[in-house]
């Protein structure tokens, strides 16, 4: 499953199936998918949730096992873009060789990375895989919140 933890963090925060699909205005079914498996959640919906409950996109989808504190995250396509192309070029490889990878054509990916389109979800996962440590919470420009040690 894509989201790993999505039905955990429901779970701690004490919510039911029906608290987040009436959060989206969705049927019960369609979160029932997204825990399961069955349907990919769209990350703009999987953005709202984590800023909803001030959860880290790492932390849903399982790349860390604790949650990090983020400000909450405004989709930026051009961010996004920005961030895809310089993580592409920072590794040496073309948009062909990613799309590839991802299991698309260049001229999909590439409107990824001239803020066309959104990335799907399941690319972003894929991403996961391509770029090893990756943050998806950073390659959507999302920031940490600092937390300041008292003496």
């Amino acid at each position: 499953m894509i989201v790993e933890n999505l039905k955990n963090s429901r779970e701690e925060l004490e919510l039911k199936q029906k608290d987040v699909a009436d959060l989206f205005g969705i049927h019960l079914s369609t979160v029932s998918g997204w825990e399961t498996g069955k349907d990919t959640i769209p990350i703009s919906r999987l953005i709202e949730y984590a800023n909803e409950y001030s959860l880290s996109l790492d932390y849903l989808f399982g790349l860390i096992s604790r949650n990090v504190d983020y400000y909450p995250l405004n989709l930026d396509l051009d961010v996004l873009a920005t961030n895809l192309t310089s993580l592409r070029l920072k590794n040496n490889y073309t948009q062909i060789l990613v799309a590839k990878k991802l299991n698309t054509n260049q001229s999909a990916y590439s409107h990824y990375e001239n803020a066309h389109n959104i990335i799907p979800t399941s690319f972003i996962y894929g991403l996961t895989k391509i770029y090893e440590p990756f943050s998806i919470d950073e390659l959507f420009g999302r920031k940490k919140k600092i937390t300041q040690n008292k003496v």
